[in-house]
């Protein structure tokens, strides 16, 4: 690993104070979880709501830790090194845009607000047949996990795709100071935190703060074009913009002739005059906007088509979004990490054509979906129309839980699904004690909701109960 930052860099850096230490000592690693300290690191101590990392100053010591970042709050009896700060969230932030600006390597943002996880996966996929990429791993997409993706940059790195999430104002302006992009995406713009930002009107506004920092005239933006909010910034930027989709054929990039199955999803699409055939190796229907946006981004970077389409055939979604799982008596498809209206309806369209244990065999598409959180007003109407989506769906079975779990109920019934397929629970726990009654052999299962709602306990649940 090439850090190569001294203590006396990361103090200026931050606008730090450094006490005790010796100014021309590199540090080895720059961390904020104390456990993972090692030999020459430098600690990071951050304050949050269930913990305090001043707490662990003195064993990250210990542990043989160079030094550590600390705000003024913190009482140094010990005269080790440090580095005082006002705001140590700040200073993790300043040193990460640092750090990252020491390397001239183009570098790839996306948000939105769903599937930016699955098409930052998507576009790291396609650039890494041509490219070693550093991508943000899992969810490290916030003001404390992207820094940590930058301090992994090296001069081994060709391009870096970073995640970009968000629940308020500000915070992608500072995610997008650090990573710098010359390219960024926008997946969609849905209902994802309106609780806190009011209006969809205000979290385009938010989105579009990733396009910051970019550089005047070398900048690139890639949009959803079928998204309605999207459309309307389509023409007004000061940058390159490019758009894709599936229903509008005025985009730069379109989806045709696209064929559903549970193995996955082909389609077409022109680049320069030629037609080319495209597989997703993952069912859904909304993993083709993730391929659009991969394939521009291939373009932007002087890949081939041939390369480009490769990249996407190894595409696999990770954690738990939409892995699909055989069991002995089930299959289930675990999606527990987030929900929203437009992911429920992905992950329902993903249910529709999945395939049984045996296809000979008569068998149900069962939906189990838990509550969608930070919806502020607009919960009780999202939560009836997923309701009215799962009868819109054929589902056969419909297991609903959490406080709005009669709502979707009604709207599936109201829709037309028979109420006798319809169960409601207020909790996980009251919902494991009824679905080994509710389910039956070569049932297809969809376990969706918001990652509050840890749906994967009841997955899981379902999982044990079949392999015992």
């Amino acid at each position: 690993m090439e850090r190569i930052l001294t203590l006396k860099q990361i103090a200026e850096a931050c606008q730090g104070v450094l006490e005790h230490g010796d100014g021309n000592f590199v540090v080895s690693e720059i961390l904020t979880d104390s456990r993972k300290i090692c030999e020459g690191a430098l600690f990071i101590a951050l304050r949050g709501e269930k913990f305090d990392g001043h707490d662990f100053v003195e064993s990250s010591f210990e542990k043989g830790a160079a030094a550590c970042v600390v705000d003024k709050e913190y009482c140094n009896t010990n005269a080790n090194a440090v580095i005082v700060v006002e705001d140590t969230y700040k200073a993790l932030r300043d040193i990460a845009a640092y750090y990252r600006n020491r390397f001239e390597i183009p570098s790839v943002a996306i948000t939105g607000s769903v599937g930016k996880t699955s098409t930052k996966d998507m576009v790291s996929c396609v650039l890494a047949n041509q490219y070693n990429v550093l991508k943000t791993e899992g969810n490290f997409n916030n003001e404390i996990g992207l820094p940590l993706t930058a301090f992994r940059l090296d001069s081994s790195v060709d391009i870096a795709v970073f995640e970009m999430g968000m629940s308020g104002f500000g915070e992608i302006s500072r995610l997008t100071h650090i990573a710098s992009p010359e390219t960024a995406i926008i997946t969609n713009i849905g209902m994802s935190h309106i609780e806190h930002l009011g209006s969809q009107e205000n979290i385009l506004k938010a989105k579009l703060e990733i396009i910051e920092d970019m550089p005047q005239g070398d900048g690139t933006v890639i949009l959803n074009g079928d998204d309605p909010f999207l459309q309307t910034v389509v023409g007004t930027l000061k940058y390159e913009t490019l758009t894709y989709g599936i229903e509008n054929d005025k985009c730069d990039m379109v989806a045709t002739n696209i064929k559903k199955s549970s193995d996955g999803t082909v389609f077409d699409v022109k680049i320069e005059g030629v037609c080319y055939r495209v597989c997703v190796n993952v069912p859904g229907v909304h993993h083709v906007y993730n391929a659009l946006a991969a394939i521009l981004t291939g373009l932007k970077y002087n890949m081939t088509v041939t390369a480009i389409v490769d990249g996407i055939g190894k595409f696999q979604p990770q954690g738990m979004r939409q892995n699909v799982e055989k069991l002995n008596n089930f299959v289930i498809i675990k999606d527990c990490y987030n929900a929203s209206p437009t992911s429920m309806k992905s992950g329902l369209e993903v249910l529709s054509v999945a395939l049984p244990l045996d296809s000979e065999k008569s068998c149900r598409k069962v939906a189990v979906l838990a509550d969608m959180l930070e919806l502020g007003d607009y919960s009780e109407k999202a939560h009836y129309d997923v309701g009215a989506l799962v009868a819109e769906y054929n589902t056969d079975c419909f297991v609903a839980i959490g406080p709005h779990s009669g709502v979707m109920a009604k709207g599936a019934v109201e829709k037309g699904m028979d109420d006798a397929k319809v169960y409601t629970f207020e909790d996980n726990n009251s919902a494991k004690a009824q679905i080994v009654n509710i389910l039956k052999a070569n049932d297809v299962i969809l376990f969706k909701g918001s990652r509050g709602m840890r749906l994967e306990e009841v997955a899981d649940f379902v999982k044990e109960m079949d392999l015992k």
